[in-house]
């Protein structure tokens, strides 16, 4: 589903951890790099799960919101790695 043409959505309320952070990495790995990805969730442990998630992958939490407990995170993908 596209909020728009740079924007991907993926509606993940109702779910808990770790269900969020591992279903925005599988839609992270298919996207190009730069490419932003908005996530809707409702499980309050997302907040500490997605700053981590992107300090791991090299991601970039780009913004995050709360309103009326829906969080809302934007996540710029990395730029690719040469392999090693």
């Amino acid at each position: 589903m596209n909020a728009s043409p740079t924007e991907t959505l993926l509606d993940l309320r109702g779910l808990t951890c770790p269900m969020p952070v591992l279903k925005a990495n599988r839609a992270l790995r298919d996207m190009p790099p730069g490419a932003k990805l908005r996530i809707l969730a409702t499980d309050r442990a997302s907040v500490a799960d997605f700053q981590s998630y992107c300090r791991e992958t090299g991601h970039a939490l780009i913004a995050f919101t709360d309103t009326a407990g829906v969080l809302s995170f934007m996540i710029r993908r990395r730029a690719e790695t040469s392999p090693s």
